[in-house]
């Protein structure tokens, strides 16, 4: 393990040999870094977290502090974190409130400057945080997502995955999966076509989309209606099934006009 002579590891930290430490970073205890993890300097880790393998850390991010929730009277609550995630600097990710609670972080994922991820928040793998991306607590966000900069999403709602928000939009209800949502307050704008072509899905999964969504924003259905009559005729590809799960699981609603 290669420690600059400026940090400070706390003697409960469990820290795999590989891991660099740079300067002026505190790692405390019940951090766990795995393999290959790279604290560039300046970092501040807390715990109890743990990491995965691989996780780059650069200047001035803070991960794994106690929930800012109010609620919160120093419980025992848990980050836990995938691998090959990249912290940008002055990023900033809380652990869960109550005890027992944790934040989830996969693998794979992009967090630039000034983003935060709140207590209790779940999100995929291969996500892209645009800096001053930010979440609320109890936040989901699925994989292959994208969060604009400038951007701030309510307490308890989902993003779904292949779905992109714009810059400086404000969420105040789920996303849907391969979608567009932009504005203040959000509206979905349009399949997330150039997303979707870049990650191989086939013009006929790009078509069902496009002609589910036309039924989603016609307004001569509600929600429900609109979901219905997707589930009767719309259905046709694993995409549109997954939309319309997603629909029926909402319990904030939909952004959608």
């Amino acid at each position: 393990m290669a420690v600059h002579s400026s940090s400070v590891v706390h003697a409960k930290a469990k820290v795999a040999a590989s891991v660099e430490i740079g300067p002026f970073c505190v790692v405390g205890a019940g951090v766990e870094l795995g393999e290959g993890c790279v604290l560039r300097s300046h970092v501040n880790l807390e715990g109890p977290s743990i990491f995965g393998s691989k996780n780059i850390f650069h200047p001035f991010c803070s991960i794994g502090g106690r929930t800012q929730d109010l609620k919160y009277t120093a419980e025992p609550t848990l980050l836990q974190v995938g691998d090959e995630n990249n912290f940008r600097e002055f990023v900033t990710v809380n652990r869960g409130t109550s005890p027992g609670e944790k934040t989830v972080i996969g693998s794979r994922n992009h967090f630039l400057a000034y983003a935060h991820i709140a207590h209790n928040c779940v999100v995929g793998n291969d996500c892209i945080f645009s800096n001053n991306g930010t979440l609320a607590g109890h936040v989901v966000v699925g994989d292959f997502a994208v969060v604009g900069g400038l951007s701030a999403v309510h307490q308890f709602c989902r993003i779904g995955r292949h779905a992109m928000i714009g810059g400086c939009t404000k969420v105040v209800q789920d996303v849907l999966p391969y979608m567009i949502a932009d504005g203040n307050p959000a509206v979905t704008r349009a399949v997330n076509l150039t997303g979707l072509q870049r990650k191989g899905f086939s013009e006929d999964s790009i078509r069902g989309l496009k002609e589910a969504l036309k039924v989603l924003l016609n307004p001569k259905y509600n929600l429900s209606q609109a979901r219905e009559y997707l589930s009767e005729k719309g259905a046709k590809t694993e995409e549109v099934h997954e939309l319309i799960e997603f629909l029926k699981t909402s319990e904030r609603g939909v952004v959608l006009r």
